[in-house]
């Protein structure tokens, strides 16, 4: 057993049992609207968002407990974004996790509403599990950051922004380009690639690993550390990500694949093709574990990570 693996197994059971606890909902909740919320929640997957902030309280703590409550709310914020990711008028996708989208298997605005209320849940849960108000509130502040307009969801619509001006760009006729040269250089697009994968799956990602040394009890050098760790495998994640849609199965990924180049998507591979992206991947992932360097042997989980990340199969 690789030693990812073996803290997945470590941490699987811990994370599945309690995001089940934390989505029983009482029966001011509809039973549609319930039923739709935990079909999604717990509906497997990598759970790498969750694991990374178990083994971020347990390399500045010596512990994973502290960040229980940091861990359950990032995978709500995590999945609610998946739920309207999937939808029509985003990346219209039928298959999420191995089965039907959330929104495919129940109707549109059951899953525009299990999204809304996973996301709520989640904040909920932050301020319900952490005893200290202040750590709470520091919580709070990171993951609405991480994952808000400046974040996550200002990194999809930049995604969608860009996707929407490439038509355009395609849709030209060769004279009307020739008069208007407007299209961006490969290095601006590049940045502008970039910049969205910082937004878009960077943030959130950077965000579990500082929820749990927050609550893990980093001082500031730990703290900086793990951020540096963060943001370095938040972006080789997504690399990854774009290299699978181009290489890997839908029965590996569990959800379409070779659908960004069909769209004319910004991707790595499109612009510095497959070798190019994994070096780059690779480079990403050697810096993620310098910046840990001085955390010693309870940081080995989050080692283990960064070396899956550019490992993976789906």
């Amino acid at each position: 057993m690789n030693p990812y693996s073996s803290y997945v197994e470590q941490f699987q059971t811990l994370i599945e049992e309690e995001l089940d606890r934390a989505a029983q909902f009482t029966a001011d909740c509809p039973d549609r609207l319930s039923e739709a919320s935990r079909y999604s929640l717990l509906a497997g997957g990598k759970r790498l968002r969750p694991l990374l902030v178990l083994l971020s309280a347990q390399a500045c703590s010596g512990k994973p407990e502290p960040g229980l409550p940091a861990a359950l709310a990032i995978e709500m914020v995590h999945t609610y974004s998946l739920i309207h990711d999937d939808l029509p008028a985003m990346d219209d996708d039928d298959l999420r996790r191995g089965r039907p989208t959330c929104h495919r298997q129940f109707d549109e605005a059951t899953a525009i509403l299990a999204g809304d209320g996973l996301l709520t849940r989640a904040f909920e849960t932050l301020a319900a599990g952490i005893v200290d108000p202040a750590t709470a509130v520091r919580c709070v502040l990171e993951l609405s950051r991480a994952s808000g307009v400046e974040g996550m969801v200002g990194g999809q619509q930049a995604d969608l922004d860009a996707e929407k001006r490439f038509e355009q760009i395609e849709s030209k006729s060769s004279e009307e380009t020739a008069e208007n040269p407007a299209e961006p250089s490969d290095e601006a697009e590049l940045q502008q690639l970039k910049a969205i994968h910082r937004r878009k799956t960077g943030k959130l990602i950077t965000c579990a690993v500082r929820m749990g040394a927050i609550l893990g009890g980093a001082d500031d050098a730990q703290l900086d550390a793990i951020t540096r760790y963060g943001d370095a495998i938040g972006l080789a994640f997504q690399v990854m990500d774009d290299i699978l849609d181009c290489t890997s199965t839908v029965e590996a990924m569990g959800k379409g694949v070779g659908k960004d180049a069909g769209r004319d998507k910004l991707t790595y591979p499109g612009l510095l093709g497959l070798q190019a992206s994994r070096e780059h991947a690779e480079s990403l992932v050697h810096e993620a574990q310098e910046a840990i360097s001085e955390l010693g042997p309870p940081a080995d989980g989050l080692r283990a990570v960064a070396t899956y990340i550019i490992t993976r199969d789906r």
